[in-house]
């Protein structure tokens, strides 16, 4: 383990879930690169199969944590890419769908 390695790791890992939130919460995809998440889930796949292989420590928690969250940001771009209007175009197709 290296401490140059948790630290991107951590400051990557803070960096996740705020935007899980916003995509939640706004239910916009406005401004997200999927090419760029993508790129980064692939990352955290590669770094998780090299900490199984080569080097176990606690470090594998953060990467798995890390890949769950960019996982997370993922599905809700990809649930919430249907609604281009964001929060009202979301809440009224959810809406339109529970009402008929």
């Amino acid at each position: 383990m290296s401490i140059f390695e948790l630290t991107m790791l951590c400051c990557f890992g803070f960096s996740w879930p705020v935007s899980v939130f916003k995509i939640w919460k706004t239910k916009s995809t406005a401004g997200k690169s999927l090419v760029f998440t993508f790129f980064i889930w692939i990352g955290y796949i590669a770094g998780t199969i090299h900490k199984l292989l080569y080097s176990r420590d606690f470090v594998l928690a953060i990467y798995l944590f890390n890949l769950i969250n960019v996982s997370a940001d993922l599905a809700l771009y990809f649930y919430y890419r249907r609604f281009p209007g964001g929060r009202k175009a979301a809440a009224e197709s959810i809406a339109a769908k529970t009402a008929g």
